[in-house]
């Protein structure tokens, strides 16, 4: 089978190509990187040539409102005309568990926005939604910034490894069976967020402080213990996050 995916030298994408090569797919990376840019559409018609099956696993670069907005839907509406012009089996894309219950966050109205393209493009599509990975711990302490401290909710939390969530992705893309499904991913355990976040930093050697603050927002939203769960149907990964952490702090690497 030959598999395009759309952000394949990214922290997921990188990961998805080599799982689908390693079970013996024709897996192709487009990126930026190779001439391939999915908010124009400058390369796709060229990288969608035989092209089977089309994982999407882009990632905005500004996070503002607005710019998140404009990024999510031009990159899927051009994606989705390629697809239909290629006649792709399956459109496969990586959202977010409970993206649709935080309204107040632009990042999330533009995941959603983006679901809703591909749910309404006619194209066959898997839609995989995933909690947050246990590789954004620092990136999630990055954005709770306060002065000099990080400031985060208790609001519970079910993050995964992004290697998990590669493999999720990549059993979506090749899977035998109906398409326009939608699968929540989560990892093993519940965590408060500001646990989880100050656990992973005292790991990796970040000294900042954690503090608890109800009011904090998560990417522009509040949230609550129910906002980023999965459901009782989504699919279980095995990693601990304590499992990641001895490997990533012991490596140096996040």
């Amino acid at each position: 089978m030959r598999i395009l995916v759309i952000g394949g030298t990214g922290r997921i994408g990188a990961r998805v190509v080599a799982k689908l090569t390693e079970i013996g797919h024709d897996a192709i990376s487009a990126s930026r990187r190779s001439g391939v840019d999915v908010y124009t559409g400058d390369g796709l018609a060229r990288v969608f040539a035989g092209v089977d099956v089309v994982v999407d696993v882009s990632e905005a670069s500004d996070f503002d409102d607005d710019p998140v907005m404009d990024f999510f839907t031009n990159a899927t509406r051009n994606l989705l005309a390629a697809a239909q012009v290629a006649g792709v089996e399956r459109y496969v894309a990586l959202s977010i568990v409970g993206a649709h219950r935080s309204p107040d966050s632009g990042y999330l109205r533009a995941k959603v926005a983006q679901e809703a393209l591909i749910r309404e493009s006619g194209v066959r599509y898997r839609i995989v939604q995933a909690t947050p990975f246990y590789e954004f711990v620092e990136g999630l302490a990055d954005s709770a910034m306060d002065g000099d401290v990080v400031k985060l909710p208790p609001a519970l939390v079910q993050p995964m490894a992004a290697d998990d969530a590669a493999t999720a992705i990549a059993q979506a893309a090749v899977v035998v069976g109906d398409s326009d499904v939608t699968t929540e991913v989560a990892g093993p355990q519940q965590f408060g967020m500001d646990d989880f976040v100050r656990t992973g930093l005292a790991a990796l050697g970040d000294p900042r402080q954690v503090l608890t603050d109800v009011s904090a927002p998560y990417f522009g939203a509040l949230i609550d213990d129910e906002s980023t769960i999965p459901g009782p149907g989504a699919d279980i990964y095995n990693t601990r996050f304590a499992d990641w952490l001895s490997v990533n702090a012991a490596s140096g690497t996040g």
